[in-house]
């Protein structure tokens, strides 16, 4: 019996990349990420090329010993598509492409075809397409050269291809241009709303977001956190849209936590710039989980590179927690205790299974509490809207019924004491010695 369903086509990948005379490849391996990148573009990896050289070479990366070495691969294995692990040069691209014969994308075309089939919202389609527009402009003439009839019959353009910018790129340079006035134009709007979003949000709530590198396990952090039933897949970028959900933290304490798109290294700089709306949670945020694979051999070098986005971004300054995800994955018991030393402030935890969770919740707990104010207020039972909206953001440490008005003691973010100058009363402070905001204290 014929099956209905249409099979998909998956391109024949060739990977290649260079690293510095001196790196050690039994060590590491310096292509398994973009093999990961490539496994989540759909593609199946048949071959790999690894070159030690100090320098590019201008007209192909990999000189012209290399280019021919990789035109007889490609030739012997059917490769559909070359994927560099560099950023490569439109001459470089056109150069290669002309002496092996088949498709070549680098590691930012690749990283920009995942973001396009991920993007579901309007806002991460519109960041996606802006941000393939302007790199592919320059890289425009080859565009369409590639798309066999085999390829479209069995499921769109390929690698590289793919996108809702495709139909405004291959028109022409005009009509691209055109569309990229056109996106900007949208994408302030969306970023100016959403920052009224995010700012309406975070007046009165504290915020706590969440960022590390792609597959640190995030969205699974999330879930253990909040039981908010993300969805977790074992792909990269499987998260662009942010998103927030309640965290109940020890006390009472009622946060925003939010999950947001994975950095990586030499994550495109169109990308980083188009997805500063979908990143104003970060900005945003009173508090910033870093979340790291503990177990990931190149973790170190994972750390610097959410660092350097978040300083592209201008948040290397918020207050972070650093938390090592996935230790349930140690064989060693001393390997944690390795990390711990490295690291002592940092909290290392399993999302999948639980532990240490707990030990994360406090801490947070313990560093928000800092920053909240203990507040004496008395409001009318008539003022039931803020009543209500109050175990949205507060924590009533006491209440008491007094005539037609509720005496409370709140514990508030300072910045949403605006909302309750009215209804304050004279400051005490608790048995704690905690100081309680109020007109006395003034």
């Amino acid at each position: 019996m014929k099956s209905s369903e249409k099979t998909v086509y998956q391109e024949r990948a060739l990977l290649v990349g260079t690293v510095e005379p001196g790196f050690d490849l039994r060590s590491l391996d310096p292509l398994d990420e973009l093999t990961r990148l490539a496994e989540t573009a759909g593609a199946v990896v048949v071959d790999r090329l690894v070159q030690k050289r100090e320098r590019p070479d201008p007209r192909t990366y990999i000189g012209s010993g290399k280019a021919g070495e990789l035109s007889r691969r490609v030739a012997d294995a059917k490769i559909d598509t070359v994927i560099f692990d560099n950023e490569l040069s439109p001459g470089q691209i056109t150069n290669l492409e002309k002496d092996i014969g088949c498709k070549v994308i680098d590691r930012t075309e690749l990283i920009l075809d995942i973001f396009a089939t991920h993007a579901r919202t309007y806002q991460a389609k519109l960041q996606v397409e802006l941000a393939q527009l302007e790199y592919t402009l320059p890289r425009i003439s080859k565009l369409g050269a590639h798309i066999t009839s085999e390829q479209q019959a069995g499921g769109g353009a390929g690698i590289g291809m793919r996108g809702p910018g495709e139909k405004q790129i291959e028109s022409d340079r005009r009509l691209a241009r055109k569309r990229i006035v056109d996106l900007r134009r949208e994408m302030k709007k969306v970023e100016d709303r959403k920052r009224r979003e995010v700012s309406a949000r975070t007046v009165e709530n504290t915020t706590v977001s969440l960022v590390g590198y792609t597959n640190a396990g995030k969205s699974t952090l999330m879930n253990a956190l909040t039981k908010a039933g993300v969805l977790v897949e074992d792909k990269l970028f499987s998260t662009l849209d942010t998103r927030t959900r309640i965290w109940i933290l020890d006390g009472g304490i009622k946060v925003l936590l939010s999950d947001t798109v994975g950095f990586i290294r030499n994550l495109p700089h169109d990308l980083v710039a188009s997805f500063h709306a979908t990143l104003e949670e970060v900005a945003q945020a009173d508090l910033l989980l870093h979340v790291v694979d503990a177990g990931h051999p190149q973790a170190a070098e994972h750390i610097a590179a959410v660092e350097s986005v978040l300083k592209i971004l201008e948040c290397s300054d918020k207050p972070t927690l650093l938390v090592f995800n996935k230790v349930d994955r140690f064989r060693d018991p001393i390997e944690r205790e390795i990390l711990l030393h490295q690291h002592p402030e940092a909290i290392a935890l399993s999302a999948r299974t639980g532990e240490g969770i707990d030990v994360l919740t406090g801490r947070v707990a313990e560093r928000l509490t800092r920053r909240l104010i203990d507040v004496d207020v008395e409001i009318p039972q008539s003022e039931g809207k803020l009543l209500a909206e109050l175990s949205t953001w507060s924590v009533p440490l006491k209440r008491e019924y007094v005539d037609s008005c509720v005496r409370m003691t709140l514990r508030v973010p300072a910045r949403a004491l605006y909302k309750l100058e009215r209804f304050r009363v004279e400051s005490k402070v608790n048995a704690r010695g905690r100081k309680r905001s109020g007109p006395a204290a003034e």
